[in-house]
């Protein structure tokens, strides 16, 4: 079973938050899928934590280590169809690539974001529940 996984899913398990756990759980046996997109975000994610201090320059190279080991395949989705979603819906597009990737694949969207959650259940995304 694939399962489209967003940024805040990979960003609490490269970072050890407390909900790691819950979602290696969660997504363990089945392939991860993404659009292209959250590549950049873990980028600019991993970049605002740093701007705020939070980690290291040596934390943030550690955390893209760990990131790469993450098996995980990156997918095409159809930019005009997300583009239409994100209007819809008054979404970034970012967003919308996702549900708009759950939706094509027919394949659970995990996020750890509310709003991308409520976004996907709006379009009739299946979501995985993550429990912090």
């Amino acid at each position: 079973m694939d399962i489209v996984v967003d940024t805040s899913a990979v960003i609490a398990v490269i970072a050890n938050e407390p909900v790691r756990e819950a979602l290696i759980e969660l997504t363990t046996g089945a392939d991860l899928i993404a659009p292209h997109s959250v590549q950049w975000e873990i980028g600019n994610a991993l970049s605002a934590m740093l701007r705020r201090d939070r980690i290291s320059v040596d934390q943030a190279i550690q955390a893209i280590r760990v990131y790469q080991h993450i098996p995980l395949r990156f997918v095409e989705v159809e930019l005009d169809e997300a583009i239409e979603i994100a209007d819809r819906l008054g979404i970034f597009a970012y967003d919308a690539y996702l549900i708009r990737c759950a939706l094509r694949y027919r394949s659970p969207l995990i996020s750890l974001d509310r709003n991308l959650v409520n976004a996907a259940r709006e379009m009739e995304a299946n979501v995985i529940e993550v429990i912090q």
